[in-house]
């Protein structure tokens, strides 16, 4: 499956018998790049950077699990291609992973406008992320979701610096409650270089 490619379209997708049968396989090859695509920043936010292969994935897995069948492959791809990068960007989901439900509940109530703060430090530029198209994240009582997804749009000049070994990249994030940084392994960045074009 094309780490690169851009878009999702009907064709790519198993038949429901073939992937069921293939999906244990096809779950475990996706680990190892799945792994260098995340990035702890602090105790419990946790990026995951989308790509065409964690959306196909998740695309099946709805068909999967929700059962319907051709009509519902128009709506999947309506939701999960808008989070596959086009090239100059960079797309996370940011998870919020708290296990106790109380305190995750307390903590998302000190968490409002989280999925604003959020900035990647690439040399000297700092890229301020913005959420995605899907509806607002925090509510009016400031309580924050647990799960944000977050376009870093990109420069040229930024990409070029991104794969540059010799300039550092942090992604990090500056809530008044939730201040912590976390700089990018090379291995992070290779990987995460494959989303541009």
């Amino acid at each position: 499956m094309p780490e690169a490619a851009r878009k999702i379209t009907p064709e790519d997708l198993l038949p429901p018998a073939e992937y069921e049968f293939r999906r244990k396989d096809m779950k475990a090859k996706l680990i190892p790049m799945k792994k260098l695509r995340r990035v702890s920043v602090g105790p419990f936010a946790t990026f995951y950077f989308e790509n065409y292969a964690t959306m196909w994935l998740q695309v099946q897995e709805m068909l999967r699990i929700e059962k319907g069948g051709a009509e519902q492959v128009p709506g999947e791809l309506e939701a999960y291609n808008p989070l596959i990068p086009q090239g100059q960007e960079l797309i996370a989901t940011l998870m919020l992973e708290i296990e106790d439900a109380r305190r995750r509940d307390s903590v998302l109530l000190t968490l409002g406008g989280i999925e604003e703060t959020v900035f990647m430090e690439v040399g000297d530029q700092t890229i301020h992320a913005t959420p995605t198209e899907y509806e607002d994240r925090t509510t009016p009582d400031g309580k924050t979701s647990s799960v944000h997804w977050l376009r870093l749009a990109f420069t040229p000049a930024q990409i070029t610096a991104f794969r540059d070994p010799a300039q550092r990249v942090v992604l990090g994030l500056s809530h008044k409650n939730y201040g912590h940084m976390a700089v990018l392994t090379a291995e992070t960045r290779e990987a995460l270089a494959k989303d541009f074009a």
